[in-house]
C-alpha cells in the first residue's frame, strides 16, 4: 500500500505529529504557555485543527489545559517525575529483554552509530540533538521487541517527559553518551539478558532521579 502524501493528511494530524515530535524532543521548555491562536499562526492553519490537536496532546499529557482554556507544556512534580522514572524502570527492561533474542549484529551496531552521534551532540551542547539520538538508540531496539503496546506506552511516557528531560540537560550539560550505553550494547553482544536489564534500568532512571532530589 502507497502511504499517505502529506498533502492527504488532515491539517490537525499534520500539526498533532508536529508538535507531538516538538514537545517529545525537548524543544518547549516546562511551562510554556501556548494559545490556540498562536498555534494556529505559527502553523498557517485554522483555529479547528489547532484545537483538535491540543485536545489530543492534552489528553496524553503532552500538554496541560486548564479549565479556563489555559495551555502549558507540564511541569512536574518530584512525585510525578518518580512516577514516570518507574514506569520507564518497569517497561524498558522488558522490551530491551523481549528484543534481544532479535538484536542482530547489524542492529547492535547501528545502535553504536547513533551512540556516537549522541557524543557528538553532547560535545556541540545540542540538547534537542542528544534528546533526538538518545530516543531513537532505545527505539530502534525497542523495535525488535514486538511489543507494539507497550512501546506505545513508553513512547507517551517520553513524550510527557520531554520538557522535563530538556529541563534535566540544561542541568547536568553532559559531555558524552550516557554511560550507561556502553553496558546496553556491551550486554546485547554478550547476549546477556539479566545484564541488558540491569544496564537499561539505570540508564532510564539515573537522569531523571538527578533531577528529582536536585
Amino acid at each position: 500500500m502507497t502511504p499517505p502524501r502529506s498533502s492527504d493528511i488532515p491539517a490537525h494530524e499534520r500539526l498533532y505529529r508536529h508538535l507531538r515530535q516538538s514537545i517529545m524532543l525537548g524543544e518547549m521548555a516546562p511551562g510554556v504557555a501556548l494559545t490556540l491562536r498562536g498555534i494556529g499562526a505559527e502553523h498557517r492553519v485554522s483555529m479547528t485543527p489547532a484545537r483538535e490537536a491540543v485536545r489530543r496532546l492534552a489528553a496524553e499529557g503532552a500538554l496541560t489545559l486548564s479549565s479556563s482554556g489555559r495551555i502549558t507544556t507540564p511541569e512536574l512534580s518530584v512525585e510525578r517525575i518518580e512516577e514516570l522514572a518507574a514506569l520507564r524502570a518497569l517497561i524498558e527492561p522488558e522490551l530491551a529483554s523481549r528484543a534481544l533474542p532479535r538484536a542482530h549484529q547489524a542492529l547492535i551496531d547501528r545502535m553504536a552509530v547513533i551512540n556516537s552521534a549522541i557524543g557528538d551532540a553532547a560535545e556541540r551542547h545540542d540538547a534537542i540533538g542528544y534528546i533526538r539520538a538518545n530516543l531513537e538508540f532505545h527505539r530502534i531496539l525497542y523495535l525488535r521487541a514486538q511489543a507494539p503496546a507497550m512501546l506505545a506506552t513508553i513512547e507517551t511516557v517520553w513524550l510527557q517527559l520531554g520538557p522535563t528531560m530538556r529541563a534535566l540537560y540544561g542541568r547536568v550539560r553532559r559531555h558524552e553518551p550516557p554511560r550507561h550505553h556502553r553496558m546496553i550494547l556491551a550486554s546485547l553482544r554478550a547476549g546477556d539478558e539479566p545484564g541488558l536489564r540491569l544496564a537499561v534500568r539505570a540508564d532510564v532512571t539515573h537522569g531523571l532521579r538527578h533531577l528529582a532530589t536536585s
